[in-house]
């Protein structure tokens, strides 16, 4: 098979190092995000919590993430400064996971939660800083391959924990039921989405008080083996790039050679820092409004694709065991992973697709795909067989929007703008609050309206992405014409010595 493009091989081949650790990053970020809701009931026993304490750890890992990643920009301004801190996000993943195990009590849970989601916050918005920074025209097709990696931890994550899971009662006490075992498959399903909501749970007795038994922490002290080759390629990385102070014989891999490919734009890194720097004023003055609106539009797109893969991810389950479908628990509970693999297959698809078309029309048939996914599910609201096929093909197509939205904006913005600290923190926003406020309507109004929020939503963010299509025209053509008012000032006089 013939190399698509040799000058995107030749680039990669400059910078393969480095684009090997930032994607081996983000597989420690997707393991981190997809263990909590199969092992949430085994923590439960572990801390001997109630069903509705222990759920708080869900919301401390969510609150923290946005928190990392709305700061993470702080901590890219030099080299040296974003590998030591992922070198010490990702040992900190290792150690949450490996002292999990010790925590006998919610709240310390919760703070090791906390600690990890600021990890994975920091994580999040470093790893796609520097892509860009390293890419630039080019790093649509290598966003594609990071976002794959999540996908890949989030698979990993749970058919690694699933051998040391509970088949029955974790808390041993002197009344237990027949029914037990389904009851906890049932609740373990329904968590299976990170964030999910829990509704009605009060018909499942879960005993707090009794002898627990739980081989969950083999699972997490695997999971803490598995991701420490991850912090050793980060320092792997440092120790070539001369920024240890062992390694100052070594040869540099990012030498003028490969750093001669990146703009004035991008190595500079001033248009990049935390949420809050972005409005340091000194920085707004002189950008026209068209700046602004890209940032805003392509925040809030993502801020709803964002919230329905969470919303959909979380609640599935919930509304395919409900009327009118009325589904098995066990066949269910294969739903949310057949949607997480989807997305892991799709972007894994759009590594090519990126090379071969352009980002808006990639989004384009993203966004068009989940609205008419979801008008079918919403017609076949009775068919098992669809709710599968549905799940599958949604997954499919939304899996890439993250991507090719952050590479898009980022070209229409020079590289100058804020465009990755705002998507991805309004990302992370969306995956928190439109997932609590689709929880709240489920209880309200029934699981079919957990459908119908996210249809509404989808169209809201297609209307949205062809706001941006026009405002992307107008600030090109503004763009344009200040480069030619400029050049006419600038134009030497026909006179000469």
């Amino acid at each position: 098979m013939k190399i698509p493009d040799e000058r995107i091989w030749s680039l990669f081949k400059r910078q393969w190092h480095q684009t090997l650790t930032y994607w081996s990053v983000f597989f420690s970020f997707g393991l981190c995000i997809a263990f909590l809701g199969p092992t949430i009931l085994d923590l439960r026993c572990q801390t001997q919590s109630t069903l509705q304490q222990i759920t708080w750890v869900f919301f401390s890992q969510q609150f923290f993430l946005l928190v990392g990643s709305s700061l993470g920009g702080l901590f890219k301004k030099t080299l040296l400064f974003s590998l030591s801190f992922l070198f010490s996000c990702t040992l900190i993943i290792s150690l949450v996971f490996a002292i999990i195990p010790l925590c006998y009590h919610v709240v310390l849970l919760s703070v090791a939660m906390a600690i990890a989601g600021l990890a994975m916050g920091v994580i999040d918005t470093i790893a796609n800083l520097q892509l860009v920074k390293m890419y630039q025209k080019d790093s649509a097709i290598f966003l594609q391959a990071l976002h794959f990696f999540i996908g890949l931890g989030a698979l990993v994550s749970p058919l690694v924990a699933d051998p040391f899971l509970a088949d029955d009662r974790c808390v041993l006490a002197a009344n237990l039921t027949a029914n037990s075992s389904a009851d906890l498959e049932h609740l373990r399903s329904s968590q299976a989405g990170h964030g999910a909501v829990l509704h009605n749970i009060s018909q499942y007795p879960l005993h707090t008080e009794g002898t627990v038994i739980t081989r969950v922490s083999y699972a997490f002290w695997i999971m803490a083996f598995i991701n420490l080759p991850v912090p050793a390629a980060v320092l792997i990385l440092m120790y070539y790039e001369r920024l240890l102070p062992c390694s100052s014989n070594s040869p540099r891999l990012l030498n003028k050679e490969s750093q001669s490919n990146t703009s004035p734009a991008g190595d500079s890194g001033q248009g990049h820092g935390s949420v809050f720097g972005c409005c340091n004023p000194a920085k707004l003055q002189g950008r026209p409004p068209t700046f602004f609106l890209l940032h805003a539009l392509g925040g809030a797109i993502l801020f709803i694709t964002d919230g329905i893969i969470g919303s959909y991810a979380g609640f599935v389950y919930t509304y395919a065991v409900s009327p009118p479908l009325l589904m098995g628990h066990k066949a269910a509970g294969c739903l949310d992973s057949i949607f997480w693999a989807s997305i892991t297959a799709g972007r894994l698809a759009f590594i090519y697709l990126s090379y071969r078309y352009t980002a808006p029309r990639l989004l384009t048939f993203s966004l068009v795909g989940v609205i008419l996914v979801q008008c079918m599910l919403l017609i076949f609201y009775t068919s098992h067989v669809f709710l599968f096929i549905g799940t599958c093909v949604l997954g499919l197509c939304i899996s890439s929007v993250f991507p090719s939205m952050l590479a898009f904006t980022e070209d229409l913005l020079e590289y100058k703008g804020c465009a990755t600290t705002v998507l991805v923190t309004s990302a992370s926003t969306g995956e928190m609050i439109l997932q609590l406020l689709v929880g709240l309507v489920i209880h309200s109004q029934g699981s079919y309206s957990f459908l119908l929020c996210c249809t509404i939503v989808s169209f809201i963010g297609f209307c949205l992405f062809l706001l941006l299509l026009y405002v992307q025209h107008i600030h090109r053509n503004h763009h344009t014409d200040s480069s030619k008012s400029m050049n006419m000032k600038e134009k030497p006089t026909p006179e000469g010595s």
